[in-house]
């Protein structure tokens, strides 16, 4: 299942940074953060809870840029 998410990032390197961050939380098959339209596609591994993943992509993303918000 892919879902897409509205992020605010800062600048491309912090995107690409949050990107990596995110690829590796279990649970995520794949992650792409977008800084040009601010928006996170994530894949989730088949039988992951997204909601209870996402929490730990905010986290992770968080440590990469701690003012990061993801509309979850």
């Amino acid at each position: 299942m892919t879902k897409t998410y509205k992020i605010e990032v800062d600048c491309a390197n912090c995107a690409n940074l949050m990107e990596r961050a995110a690829g590796k939380v279990p649970g995520v098959a794949s992650a792409s953060v977008s800084f040009m339209t601010q928006k996170m596609m994530v894949e989730f591994a088949p039988g992951s809870d997204p909601a209870g993943v996402m929490k730990e992509v905010l986290k992770a993303c968080k440590k990469v840029e701690p003012d990061c918000r993801i509309d979850l």
